[in-house]
């Protein structure tokens, strides 16, 4: 098979998102949009991965890394000034090579495919990747002859009346010939109003040497859309929204109600898993099957194993073991890991801690670096006290302990294997194993103290009122 290489030109600035960040690096569905382009040609049988970087080159090559090779554009000359600062990688190599914009997050790789393959099979110089739309205005238009060869591209500004009624467009994806892009790219010039070098230049250049220009229509033009400003990210946005979701649903995934469902690009999801309306599931988030994720639930990078019931809950960095369940309103900070039929219930929030299988943190609870072991029941108001205003210290609780409502748990501690905590307890010292610590001060009762007060003579008067009834 003929050699694939492709072109992914990210060096622009973007000025027109009014933006601190490079515009190829915003994000659609959690994933920048250069990345969502890289994506999809690494799905493809490329042998050779080139992304031309300028503004914000840094921060592009930490987005991608090792997974593409990179060009500087120190200046930016326009398209076919980028993709000249290729030659020095790819030259002088025979194959076919693909340039596409790094804000398209929307093509897929069965479109680049297509398109690779109809260059190839036409033995084309170069082939432009073209669409239908209803409302063709400001895109060059697609000009084929009578024997439907493609016969030039005209832009908005220079189109005739005729022309402009056309409404195939160019996409600004194309394939060449290798050799012949860089051949050509040496003659065209900067004569234009911008004083650049445009990459669709090389097509006018080729037609007058009698090159075959060849140009492939895909079938949904969403796919070309490229993203200049804030209201274009919005719409890729939904598009990708839509696409995601709908593919997870394909999947036996259920999705409520999937217009007001977000889930990130990388996210996995098992069959048969319920997704609730209002949820957000981001970053590299895995969901296994026959979970529930309840209203408005937000899941970041999180691994949820099977049969997991997330209600109404914010969870991040952690992990949920199968069974087990979480919620309503409750927080997983980083590096919680919750076992098997874990409950943990409303307002809890746990932090860097291991809570082992069928442990119960019933609610209004706060668990922080603490390593928790099996079947314990720990009480309403629980606070793991872990910090010292310098240190955080850790607590160790032993299987089958019971932690009695409210108690006050301050680390460093360790408490053993079946050993009871008192309700109201402030806990400062180890606890052994089978043993009770109780850590509270002395209950004094003091006679007649309510009748001092006024609220006492006002309480005698209602119940006067209510007697005389």
């Amino acid at each position: 098979m003929t050699s694939r290489f492709a072109i992914i030109l990210a060096a622009g600035q973007g000025t027109r998102m009014k933006s601190k960040l490079y515009k190829v690096l915003h994000q659609v569905c959690g994933k920048a949009m250069v990345d969502h382009v890289l994506s999809q040609l690494e799905k493809e049988d490329v042998d050779q991965i080139l992304t031309i970087v300028g503004h914000g080159a840094e921060k592009v090559k930490e987005t991608l890394g090792n997974r593409t090779e990179y060009a500087l554009q120190a200046e930016q000359l326009g398209t076919g000034h980028a993709v000249m600062q290729a030659e020095d990688f790819l030259g002088d190599k025979d194959g076919m090579t693909l340039v596409v914009c790094g804000d398209t997050p929307l093509f897929t790789a069965k479109t680049f495919d297509k398109l690779f393959e109809y260059h190839e099979k036409n033995h084309d110089a170069a082939t432009v990747l073209t669409a239908k739309t209803d409302n063709p205005f400001g895109y060059g238009r697609v000009i084929r002859n009578f024997d439907g060869e493609v016969e030039k591209i005209v832009e908005q500004k220079d189109a005739t009346p005729e022309e402009a009624k056309v409404s195939e467009i160019n996409t600004g994806v194309y394939v060449f010939d290798n050799k012949k892009l860089f051949e050509t790219l040496h003659q065209i010039n900067n004569d234009n109003a911008q004083g650049e070098y445009y990459l669709p230049d090389v097509i006018g250049i080729l037609q007058s040497q009698n090159e075959k220009i060849g140009a492939y229509q895909m079938n949904d033009f969403n796919e070309s859309m490229g993203v200049n400003d804030r209201v274009a990210l919005s719409k890729a946005t939904k598009i990708m929204q839509k696409r995601i979701n709908e593919q997870h649903m394909r999947n036996g995934v259920t999705i409520i109600d999937p217009e007001n469902t977000y889930i990130d690009a990388d996210v996995q999801i098992g069959a048969d898993t319920i997704i609730e309306p209002g949820v957000q599931l981001k970053g590299k988030t895995v969901i296994g099957e026959d979970c529930t994720i309840g209203a408005h639930s937000q899941i970041i990078d999180c691994v949820i194993e099977d049969g997991v019931t997330v209600t109404t809950s914010y969870l991040e960095q952690s992990t949920m073991h199968k069974n087990s369940n979480i919620g309503p309103y409750s927080h997983l900070r980083p590096l919680a890991d919750i076992g098997e039929n874990v409950h943990i219930g409303n307002f809890v929030e746990v932090k860097k801690a291991q809570i082992g299988k069928d442990t119960k943190v019933g609610h209004l609870t706060y668990v922080g670096d603490a390593t928790l072991g099996k079947e314990i029941n720990v009480g309403c108001g629980t606070i793991f006290i872990n910090y010292d205003g310098m240190n955080k210290h850790h607590t160790n609780v032993g299987d089958f302990s019971f932690i009695g409502s409210g108690a006050n748990l301050v680390a460093p501690l360790e408490i053993g294997d079946h050993a009871y905590v008192a309700a109201g307890s402030t806990i400062t010292n180890d606890v052994p194993p089978h043993a009770m610590g109780i850590g509270r001060g002395r209950q004094v009762n003091k006679e007649g103290y309510y009748d001092k007060y006024p609220v006492a003579e006002a309480a005698k008067k209602i119940e006067k009122a209510e007697n005389n009834k």
